[in-house]
């Protein structure tokens, strides 16, 4: 699936965050690229499309979620590296400096990934979204000192004011061992 533009709401409902992907799928021509429990207790939908479309089927989940709408997005030409570290299917290869984001929801990490793959030649590792993270999410990207550190920094900035940043953190050269269980 080539995607073009992603939108997502984040609830603090599961039921809700059901009937919401539900209806989102239905209001518009979208195509549900992610719809699952996360911690703690929220619900996350992620869909594809034209713009249009996911911009209806996204202020759809707004209206209807309305007070348990923890946090939303849409990105028009999201980076190709996005979903893959989403889904735990990044390519592999050689590690060099570590940057790491972390956020307190799901939808403002997917922000950061975006910015950060954007901003610089990195390549996102890993992007995990709230499960066992008591709501917290986090990119992980590789590539020269000063790619990661501006993709970081370019990161951060992406993220709105709905999920805060918890950390930002840039590892110049790290060690084989945590090579090892960052994969």
């Amino acid at each position: 699936m080539k995607l073009r533009t992603i939108g997502c709401v984040e609830l603090n409902s599961i039921g809700m965050g059901m009937q919401t992907a539900d209806e989102m799928v239905k209001a518009a021509n979208v195509e549900l690229v992610l719809a699952k429990t996360t911690c703690p207790g929220r619900y996350l939908i992620i869909v594809t499309g034209d713009t249009g479309a996911v911009t209806s089927s996204v202020n759809t989940g707004l209206t209807l979620g309305a007070d348990l709408v923890v946090d939303s997005f849409i990105i028009p030409n999201v980076h190709e590296d996005v979903i893959p570290a989403m889904n735990g299917t990044a390519i592999q290869g050689r590690i060099n400096a570590i940057g790491v984001i972390e956020t307190y929801t799901a939808a403002s990490c997917v922000l950061a990934a975006d910015g950060a793959a954007k901003a610089g030649d990195v390549r996102l590792l890993d992007l995990r979204l709230s499960a066992g993270l008591g709501g917290k999410a986090f990119v992980v990207m590789t590539g020269e000192v000063s790619a990661v550190q501006s993709s970081v920094d370019a990161g951060v900035a992406n993220v709105t004011e709905g999920g805060p940043v918890v950390s930002k953190i840039v590892i110049p050269s790290p060690s084989e061992d945590l090579k090892k269980h960052l994969l």
